[in-house]
């Protein structure tokens, strides 16, 4: 019954009549049968009750079985449509999210590490003769820069957010501490106060205003007033930004104050490109900068990019990639190559909402060993770590979460492997009768069918099989000559049970029609339709 969302009330009552038909106890005289009939019979009724109900087969049309569950539907009014439904089941969510505002923050933290490597090609032997130990280049960290935030939810339009910090540079540093207070105004933009102070820099006061001018358009400003031993800096950065077309942005910047500066960009982003173009003109810099990245649609989400940046200070050329290594880890390294800048690689780390970030600077020449090291060095480190760390580890960390999955529904699956088990033996004498009668009419006979994991490749050939027999329940789905399966997890048809959880399964049925024997292969949430068309 589960399986026909789209199905009509006649079909439903078809349905239930049918299985109603096969369990019901009065049919079976072996009082073990009979046991297994009552329960089964009692499943059917309780989802015929809620599929029957127009307000509880619409919550569980939208959202299965756990909107059923969700608190809150017993105040519901009766005889709401579906889009009724829906909303009063997101304003029920809303209502739980906010009981938990208080548990919440959203940390986000960087941490840099500059590398001063440089003594790697730009060496001058003549310097290092009567040094000790000379002979081992000299790799140094010349700066670092640790910054951390949090945000606690007041109420449900305002938070608190509070963020911090520290940086040193060949052995001079500082640090800072800022408090920024933010309220939703309405669905269109939302407001902002920040207080700020440091050892360096003295007391900051600044405010930022978001405003959506129309659902295409929308404008930021940030003013601040910066408080010093020179006296008060007063600062202005405005933005403001269009919808060009559905992947296209414009924006327009000015920016008054110590670095004053105008600047304009488009950035086009698609499912598998990012490009952008910037101009700026401004006081100490002004510039132009392209860059384009390639996402490819593979499951680790690489992405390749380029840049190419000129202006006062120079010309710097970036390339580099990203790749997905975990769930929620993606590393990432860029070689940026500049006049008079050098050769630097950059390598990135995001884990979650945690940045690491390594430039390691390597000459202040350009040298085509410091390119090429640059490049190959990374890839060479990462595609071994990738074959002898990162890829057993990620295996490993599979089979544990499968198994801890196994062991949470180890109950519930050994209860629906009996019930499935007591289903095929309810449904031995009506597939008896619906064989004769398909064999009469040189119908759709299932002579074998599989549901599970099937192993069909070499390079999997080390897995095991985990099938079982479903031939009773799929000969029993059969009508008219017809098996027509929805789109579903088969797991949940009448004598099923998913043999083996949280991997991925198929169907394999070798059936007979018209005296010809067929085999057909279906995934596991795929429609299948036999006899074919």
């Amino acid at each position: 019954l589960s399986l026909l969302p789209q199905a009509s009330q006649e079909e439903l009552k078809a349905a239930y009549r049918r299985l109603c038909m096969l369990y019901h106890p009065d049919k079976h005289r072996d009082p073990e049968l009979k046991t297994q009939a009552e329960r089964l019979f009692n499943l059917v009724h309780q989802a015929y009750e809620v599929l029957s109900d127009p307000q509880t087969r619409a919550i569980y049309d939208i959202y299965g079985r756990r909107g059923l569950e969700m608190e809150g539907w017993e105040v519901v009014e009766r005889k709401r449509t579906p889009a009724e439904i829906r909303e009063e089941f997101e304003r029920l969510q809303r209502e739980r999210e906010e009981r938990r505002l208080q548990q919440r923050t959203n940390p986000k933290g960087t941490i840099s590490v500059g590398i001063d490597a440089t003594d790697l090609f730009d060496r001058y032997d003549e310097e290092y003769e009567d040094v000790p130990g000379s002979s081992f280049p000299q790799i140094e960290i010349n700066k670092m820069h640790i910054s951390q935030s949090i945000e606690a939810p007041l109420t449900a339009t305002d938070t608190a957010i509070l963020s911090g910090n520290l940086s040193t540079q060949n052995g001079n540093g500082g640090g800072s501490i800022n408090l920024a207070l933010r309220r939703v105004t309405s669905a269109k933009g939302w407001g902002e106060l920040e207080f700020g102070a440091g050892d360096l820099q003295g007391p900051l006061f600044g405010l930022k205003i978001f405003r959506n001018l129309t659902p295409r358009c929308f404008i930021s400003t940030n003013c601040a007033l910066q408080f010093s031993s020179r006296g008060i800096r007063p600062g202005l950065t405005t933005v403001l930004a269009r919808n060009l077309d559905k992947n296209t942005m414009g924006y327009l910047q000015w920016r008054w104050g110590i670095q004053s500066a105008m600047n304009t960009s488009v950035v086009r982003d698609t499912k598998t490109s990012h490009f952008t173009l910037a101009l700026q003109l401004g006081i100490p810099h002004s510039f132009m900068m392209v860059s384009y990245q390639h996402k490819f649609q593979d499951e680790d989400q690489t992405r390749v990019k380029g840049s190419l940046k000129a202006g006062f200070f120079g010309t710097i050329v970036e390339y580099g990639a990203e790749r997905k290594i975990s769930r929620h880890s993606v590393l990432g390294a860029t070689v940026s190559v500049g006049v008079p800048q050098g050769v630097s690689l950059k390598i990135k780390l995001n884990r979650a909402s945690q940045t690491y970030f390594f430039p390691i600077h390597l000459t202040d020449q350009l040298l085509p060993s410091a390119v090429f090291y640059a490049t190959v060095g990374p890839l060479v480190i990462y595609f071994a770590m990738h074959r002898l760390i990162i890829r057993p580890y990620l295996r490993a960390q599979k089979e544990r979460e499968l198994e801890k999955q196994r062991e949470n529904t180890a109950s519930d699956i050994l209860q629906k492997k009996q019930e499935a088990e007591a289903a095929v033996r309810l449904m031995q004498e009506s597939v008896r009768r619906i064989i004769e009668a398909e064999e009469a009419r040189m119908g759709l006979i299932v002579v074998n069918a599989w549901y599970g994991k099937f192993v069909n490749d070499n390079s999997r050939k080390n897995e095991k099989v985990k099938v079982i027999d479903v031939t009773v329940p799929l000969q029993c789905l059969v009508k008219d000559s017809k098996l027509i399966l929805t789109e579903a997890s088969k797991a949940g048809l009448p004598g099923f049970y998913d043999p083996c959880v949280g991997e991925e399964k198929s169907l394999k049925v070798l059936y007979q029609f018209r005296g010809v024997l067929h085999q057909v292969m279906s995934a596991d949430n795929e429609a299948l339709r036999i006899p074919k068309q």
